[in-house]
């Protein structure tokens, strides 16, 4: 799950995480107000979006989204102009790098305290999942597309493994500093800061912690200037808190939906629906759908215990997305057994108006009785007996 940035500068403060004042505005005034509290000669007014290149992005009038309402979703402003420039960014529309052409409504703004900046740096902290251990990663190349770094100047990212079970250490915290080169009081905070980082990164079970970029100022003070944190689901029964943070109108309608049925949905541009049980087989079957010349049109896990009432559920998000027009139903019966899929497949396709060619491959358990039961159903099924076969039928059906 993701949050605003101004969400996680929130649990920043609560573990010493420095980062700027700042207070959240949702009008034009209510900026205005922030603006004049935070008593500084500029201030910065940041649109609060789940994309990045906000900075970089092009604001656009909701009512007519051709027309430009303002250049950029971050503005370094003089603070009696903040009212003005809240006023062309709330209820428009921006569009980034990330989130594609239709872009996403600003609704929320953060007002920060404007500063002299002295260096851009970059850190993140993430799972290595190959070394068993947590990472973090630091750049002296703050501010730029770490993935751009990574790929041209890979020498400018350092990495530090961490062991989980006795956490960052004083050592580790003061290699990290050095290695940004960082001196005197900025040395003493940016180790302060990598220490209350990774605590809150460990405490909040997130999956990621990104901050680009991490800056120091003028008078050595070194502070999280944008907070990326992306939590793991699992983990989100211990902390109703972030789950209340949850921003539904940031997320796609149909995730949102899917979530609410318990179902592994992720909306992707293709034609070719796809519902299967695991998210490893889920992935090859997209995989295979664009060795064969079609594209995916979502992820769909429906999970081990697949029922009659997930493949309905399954079936009414899939059909939500006008895009599709075939569906693939891959099936392995090993916990879920085929037959009952194949009840399911039956009942919600007599119940729903489904127009689009339907085929479906079932193995596993009871996956002989599941064919039987389809072939019986006089319903325009078209069977599949193996992977590539099922791939195949997709993409014909679509051509």
């Amino acid at each position: 799950m993701n949050i605003h940035e101004y969400q996680g500068k929130e649990i920043f403060r609560r573990y010493g995480v420095a980062v700027p004042s700042g207070f959240v505005a949702r009008t034009p005034e209510e900026a205005a107000e922030a603006a004049v509290k935070l008593g500084t000669p500029v201030v910065v007014v940041k649109s609060q979006i789940h994309a990045g290149g906000r900075g970089k992005g092009t604001v656009y009038f909701a009512s007519n989204r051709k027309e430009v309402a303002i250049q950029g979703g971050v503005k370094v402003v003089k603070p009696e102009q903040a009212r003005e420039v809240a006023e062309k960014l709330l209820g428009n529309i921006l569009v980034t790098i990330q989130t594609g052409e239709e872009g996403k409504k600003v609704s929320t703004l953060l007002v920060e305290e404007g500063m002299k900046i002295v260096r851009e740096l970059y850190v993140a902290v993430t799972m290595d999942r190959a070394a068993s251990k947590d990472l973090i990663m630091i750049s002296t190349e703050g501010g730029m597309d770490i993935e751009e770094v990574a790929a041209h100047q890979p020498e400018k990212i350092v990495k530090e493994h961490v062991d989980p079970r006795v956490g960052l250490q004083g050592f580790q915290a003061r290699k990290l500093s050095y290695a940004l080169g960082l001196e005197g009081e900025a040395f003493k905070n940016g180790v302060k800061f990598f220490m209350a980082l990774y605590k809150a990164y460990k405490e909040m079970d997130c999956s990621i912690a990104e901050i680009n970029p991490l800056v120091v100022t003028d008078d050595n003070r070194v502070l999280a200037l944008d907070a990326k944190l992306n939590f793991d689901d699992n983990a989100l029964y211990r902390h109703p808190d972030v789950f209340s943070m949850r921003d539904v109108a940031e997320e796609d309608p149909l995730e949102v939906e899917a979530s609410k049925s318990n179902l592994n949905y992720v909306k992707l541009d293709g034609n070719v629906g796809c519902m299967v049980n695991g998210a490893g087989l889920a992935m090859a079957t997209m995989d295979i759908i664009k060795l064969a010349g079609g594209e995916p049109a979502n992820f769909l896990d429906v999970g081990g215990g697949a029922n009659v009432e997930t493949v309905k559920n399954g079936f009414r998000i899939i059909l939500s997305d006008p895009n599709v027009k075939a569906i693939l139903i891959n099936i392995f019966g090993g916990i879920v057994r085929c037959d009952r899929v194949a009840n399911g497949v039956i009942e919600a396709a007599k119940s729903m108006d489904i127009k689009v060619p339907i085929i479906v491959r079932l193995a596993g358990t009871n996956a002989v009785e599941a064919r039987e039961i389809l072939a019986a159903s006089g319903l325009n099924l078209i069977p599949a007996e193996g992977l590539k076969d099922a791939a195949q039928k997709v993409t014909q059906a679509i051509s």
